[in-house]
């Protein structure tokens, strides 16, 4: 699979819902958390999540995404369409103007290869190997698909296949429709660069790279089952479901704190050093940043920050 800029935070997405494969089944959702941030009313779901955090000249609009959807899904309008129409600034994961780097490509690859010599089977027990193989028979590729990729990379393609052969793609996701969408004079800005984001997965522990691979071999089955039902959850507004499905299935503790808990923390602190600037701020990022325990809300509330859910 190429990877592009355009669709990297897609897939780096896709690592947070693989996390919930290995928890979630159709007869087990447990109680959702207790939100940990109040809404000052009751809000009535009538779409996907929208919250706001404010001071006496600053808005800052917190909105959940989903990277990639099945064309034609419905979910613009309302508080989302009116929050966006009157931002100054939109900010992403990554800027958009990264997709149309043309050394992103090149980066990213340069980050992906294994030593020359080297084999990723080489680096799995025989029962990894056996289930990783097994996962590339199912999607009818020959089991050295992957053999020259580290562990991380090969384990956000293996979760990103079966959905693109259910018909999502980044081009259909919430961040593409919200870049055309935003007014033509709003400043776009990323939280972090795509370098970050390589530099994210690629930094971690062999062990977890292999454990994350493994996740979506193991399960590779559910993947677009999970995402279906994701989506579901994101569509209700119901945060609470998007957090047991995405976030509560992260057990290996260095995957957590890389992929959510500290990007949710300096988030959290770019939010905070934003309200010193005056305009309007409408932040999108992946719905399981804005969800669950330890969720951005959490981190600013615990900075004395008030976040209303409006939506």
């Amino acid at each position: 699979m190429k990877l592009s800029a355009a669709n990297f935070a897609w897939l780096a997405a896709v690592a947070l819902l693989l996390q919930g494969c290995a928890t979630a089944s159709d007869s087990e959702l447990a109680s959702p958390p207790a939100p940990a941030v109040a809404q000052q009313q009751p809000v009535q779901r009538t779409g996907p999540a929208l919250w706001k955090v404010a001071d006496e000249d600053t808005t800052i609009y917190l909105f959940g995404t989903v990277h990639a959807l099945p064309k034609d899904t419905e979910w613009y309008g309302g508080p989302i369409e009116s929050a966006l129409a009157g931002a100054d600034e939109l900010i992403t994961e990554i800027p958009a103007s990264a997709a149309q780097d043309p050394a992103a490509q090149q980066m990213v690859m340069s980050k992906a290869l294994l030593p020359q010599g080297e084999t990723l089977r080489d680096r799995l027990s025989d029962d990894d190997r056996a289930s990783f193989e097994a996962a590339l028979g199912t999607l009818g590729m020959p089991p050295a698909a992957f053999d020259p990729f580290e562990p991380w990379f090969a384990g956000m393609n293996l979760g990103v296949l079966p959905l693109m052969r259910e018909g999502y793609s980044a081009e259909s996701g919430v961040e593409a429709m919200i870049e055309k969408l935003a007014p033509a004079e709003a400043k776009r800005a990323g939280l972090e660069s795509l370098d970050d984001q390589i530099n994210l997965f690629d930094g971690l522990p062999e062990d977890s790279q292999i454990a994350f691979l493994m996740v979506a071999a193991d399960n590779i089955d559910q993947i677009a089952p999970l995402m279906k039902r994701m989506i579901t959850e994101w569509l209700e507004g119901d945060a609470d479901g998007l957090a047991e499905l995405m976030n509560q299935g992260l057990a290996d503790p260095v995957l957590a704190d890389a992929l959510l808990y500290d990007r949710n923390a300096r988030w959290a602190d770019w939010i905070d050093a934003r309200l010193d600037e005056p305009g309007t701020v409408f932040l999108a990022v992946g719905a399981g940043h804005l969800a669950g325990s330890r969720s951005v809300q959490d981190y600013l509330a615990s900075r004395g920050l008030t976040v209303t859910r409006i939506q």
